[in-house]
């Protein structure tokens, strides 16, 4: 039932009203316990004209943020969006200062450094208690998350009726299925949003990956419905001799353009979709933190908007840049326990990490929530997010640590907010909970063997081997959306590396050697005439588990410990099978990525111990993915029980590729059911869903 016009005004003014007194005795509490900040009135000195000069001041500031923030925040849209979000103390302070002059005679004194303190603690002050007076209200609540997305309008598109049923995919990067399972169980559970879910209304599988088990890969084929030709997270590529790395955005458009020209198709989000913080856009037309358009410098590139729809609101932007500032110093100070304690396995967590992780845990996961909540009150037909948080903290702190079981309590907060905002939107959404691939744990390579793969392939084939490890720079996605998030360049220093020199690359525990020089892919043959050490170097090391290699002879050839060779066109196995100790699906798996035009002339994975799934990552992560072997290839599908199985009992969902095939089934089958209802509706003379008032009101 709709609520009188009077009655909404009426409630609108009394919001406005504890707002303004929140804020006043905020601003007084504040001119009392802070030294050089004064609140003065004309005509002298008294607490009546102090706590008057207190709301004026209060007011303007109010007025100044509602009218003034969002001009200077569209001014400010190029400026790069961490920098943005520093410049949110200083803004707000400067607006301060302006409404501290426009009170009466002698107004307030204070330096820039309390006005920036001060103004954050009443955007604080005035968010809480909005916050607390929406939520007694269905209808102030749902304008707040409108304004939270920064939308200013709702329309009704072709396809968006209220008996159709919206569809929200939510992808949280990086949790397997073993992690989701162990933090949904239990009397406490550490996800308690998702455990209700399990207990109520959904249904979890697992599925399993193809053999590069991370997010370029698994993404591109979940959205665009093929990652052919994608063998790892980086690779090299002869004819060109570059790098393509998944999470830089020329990278990532250039993949992206490969999928849609190899399947004529857009993508599972062309039809009024919405991508939020993906590496891929899925063909959505509105996309918000996404990679394959970061890049673009025209006006088509709306993936910044984002940022707007979330900072326009002063209290949003000062919540976040005061969680980003708690999440750097939080990520220092559990980075000194680790050392102190001795933890292990572990690895270095300075520099820009503490920066890299605020980014992926605070600002991107606000922004794509935001982002998340406006689409569903938009209506949008199907909606994609990642949240990346828990992937981020797992490659530095390890998959099962304290650290990470922070970071998924705070994950299914976000998870009941965006729940409880679907109870807001004009039509039903169904809620699919999923991620890209799990993470295994485990030494790196170069702690637990004092050497890098590089240095290996370098002593395999003769080549002098520096005297100390280097250290191999980490693949977690979280770090190029926070450069592209800068402004900044990609990164640079991988020109041109054609030569004699080996190319050695590492995603996760899957390693790349190439050899520029040979055109083509190297034969086993050719290699043992060249470098006859290396294939046993390689196959016979500890931490190896197998090498793929291509032989002139026998086709693709894997190679393991003690001899032992699978000869996958064949299917011969020499030896004790080098696959055996990675599951039944392993065989598969390298088969079909042995086919890929870029697969590199050597694919090396490193060893799995079966009984605790640990591996050695070739880069710098004690959570890590990107080969085969644990709980890496192991991510999760949590569906609404109402949708169909994604496979018939019995049988394993295999391959991204799979799990696109089954979102576009779900998705078909929200059509039908918008079929079916419109059909009763006409026949019953009645609107066609539970939500049609609703959406009426959002339409107004």
């Amino acid at each position: 039932m709709r609520t009188p016009r009077w009655k909404a005004l009426g409630g609108a003014l009394l919001r406005v009203l504890a707002v303004w007194a929140a804020s006043t005795l905020t601003l007084l509490v504040l001119a009392v316990v802070l030294p050089d900040f004064r609140l003065q009135a004309g005509g002298g000195q008294s607490l009546t004209r102090t706590a008057v000069a207190a709301a004026l001041g209060a007011g303007a500031f109010g007025l100044l943020s509602a009218l003034v923030w969002p001009l200077l925040v569209r001014a400010l849209l190029l400026v790069p969006a961490l920098v943005l979000g520093l410049l949110v103390f200083f803004l707000n302070g400067s607006l301060l200062l302006v409404a501290l002059d426009l009170i009466a005679d002698g107004g307030g004194r204070t330096s820039t450094e309390t006005a920036m303190i001060v103004a954050a603690a009443m955007s604080a002050a005035s968010s809480a208690t909005s916050t607390f007076l929406a939520v007694r209200n269905d209808e102030a609540y749902r304008r707040r998350l409108v304004r939270l997305a920064g939308r200013q309008g709702r329309r009704a598109a072709a396809g968006r009726g209220p008996g159709t049923p919206g569809t929200l995919f939510l992808q949280l990067d990086g949790v397997g299925h073993d992690v989701l399972t162990e933090a949904t169980g239990g009397e406490r559970p550490l996800m308690e949003t998702v455990a209700r879910w399990l207990r109520t209304s959904h249904r979890l599988t697992e599925w399993r990956t193809d053999w590069s088990s991370q997010t370029g890969a698994s993404q591109l084929a979940i959205l665009h419905g093929s990652n052919e030709d994608l063998p790892a997270f980086r690779w090299y590529e002869k004819e060109t001799g570059g790098l393509v790395v998944s999470n830089r955005p020329s990278s990532a458009a250039e993949l992206q353009r490969r999928a849609v020209a190899r399947t004529g198709d857009a993508g599972l989000l062309a039809r009024d979709g919405a991508s939020r913080g993906n590496l891929f856009s899925g063909g959505a037309d509105q996309v918000a933190l996404v990679m394959s358009v970061a890049a673009r410098r025209d006006r088509n590139n709306r993936s910044r908007a984002g940022y707007f729809a979330y900072f326009s609101d002063p209290a949003n932007a000062t919540r976040t840049a005061v969680s980003f500032a708690a999440e750097v110093l939080r990520e220092i100070g559990q980075g000194l326990r680790s050392r102190c304690r001795r933890e292990r396995p572990r690895v270095k967590r300075g520099g820009l990490y503490p920066v890299v992780r605020a980014f992926a845990t605070v600002v991107e996961r606000d922004v794509v929530v935001a982002a998340v909540v406006g689409d569903m009150l938009a209506g949008r037909t199907a909606v994609y997010a990642d949240l990346v948080a828990y992937d981020e903290v797992a490659h530095h702190s390890g998959p099962g640590h304290r650290d990470t079981h922070q970071v998924l309590r705070r994950l299914d907060r976000c998870l009941a907010l965006i729940a409880e905002a679907a109870r807001h939107a004009p039509r039903p959404y169904r809620i699919v909970l999923l991620s890209d691939h799990g993470q295994s744990p485990g030494a790196t390579f170069r702690d637990r063997y004092g050497l890098t793969l590089g240095d290996l392939v370098r002593a395999g084939c003769g080549l002098p081997v520096r005297g100390r490890a280097g250290r191999t720079p980490s693949g977690a996605e979280a770090r190029e959306a926070a450069r592209a998030a800068l402004g900044r360049p990609e990164g640079t220093g991988d020109g041109d590396r054609r030569g004699a020199q080996p190319v050695v690359l590492a995603s996760g525990n899957l390693g790349l050697v190439s050899f520029p020089d040979v055109p083509g892919r190297i034969t086993r043959e050719e290699l043992d005439r060249r470098h006859p050490a290396l294939l046993a170097t390689l196959a016979g090391h500890p931490g190896i588990g197998f090498v793929l290699v291509r032989s002139a002879a026998h086709g693709a050839v894997v190679l393991g410990p003690g001899g032992g060779e699978h000869h996958l066109d064949t299917g011969r196995v020499v030896g004790a099978d080098p696959l055996a100790p990675f599951g039944p699906g392993a065989a598969d798996a390298v088969r079909r990525t042995d086919r890929f035009p870029h697969v590199a002339d050597l694919m090396v994975n490193s060893a799995c111990d079966p009984a605790t799934g640990a591996v050695h990552a070739f880069e710098e992560q004690i959570g890590s993915h990107g080969g085969l072997g644990g709980p890496q290839s192991r991510p999760f599908l949590l569906w609404p029980a109402d949708l169909t199985p994604p496979v018939p009992d019995g049988l394993l969902l295999t391959g991204a590729e799979g799990v696109h095939q089954v979102l576009r089934r779900w998705l078909r089958e929200a059509q039908e059911v918008r079929a079916v209802v419109g059909a009763g509706a006409e026949e019953a003379g009645r609107p066609s869903g539970p939500f049609e008032e609703e959406a009426d009101d959002l339409r107004r």
